[in-house]
């Protein structure tokens, strides 16, 4: 009788340890793309509004990290940098001229805490012929709630 509750109190304990050693699956959040899309279309939006305005102010669509990548410059890093800089090229836009852009695609992290956006932009001019084109890449962070650019850059369709 003592050999057998021994054996059970092994086992028993056994089947304890392995039951209290099993590894959680971490929880993961559910990552609605379509609204992800809309929320990224919408700050494109704001920042085509705001520079085809001619007047460029802190319009809370890039990180305080961020780094862009202009076509044919150097790499502009850190907001305030940025926002100069757009401040010092709006002209080549905004006289009579319209930027738009357009989500193609996003590719959410799994916590949906990044997304990488692939779109495309184009620049008319006042009687709505295109001047400029092309293709941008940003990457986006997640903070407060809210989508900011950390990286983007851009290419044009028109030959140098």
């Amino acid at each position: 009788m003592k050999k057998l509750f021994s054996k059970a109190l092994v086992v028993s304990s056994v089947l304890l340890l392995l039951i209290s050693c099993k590894k959680e699956e971490p929880v993961t959040a559910t990552i609605d793309i379509n609204q992800i899309k809309k929320e990224i279309q919408a700050k494109e939006n704001e920042f085509a509004d705001t520079y085809n305005t001619g007047v460029v102010k802190e319009i809370g669509y890039f990180a305080d990290g961020a780094i862009t990548f202009p076509q044919n410059n150097q790499p502009v890093i850190g907001k305030e940098a940025i926002i100069e800089y757009l401040k010092s090229h709006v002209d080549s836009i905004s006289k009579g001229r319209k930027i738009s852009f357009t989500t193609t695609e996003v590719f959410p992290s799994k916590d949906g805490e990044q997304v990488v956006e692939i779109g495309y932009y184009k620049v008319l001019d006042s009687t709505n012929t295109v001047v400029n084109s092309g293709n941008y890449m940003t990457l986006f962070v997640k903070k407060d709630g809210k989508y900011y650019s950390l990286r983007d850059m851009s290419t044009s369709d028109l030959p140098n």
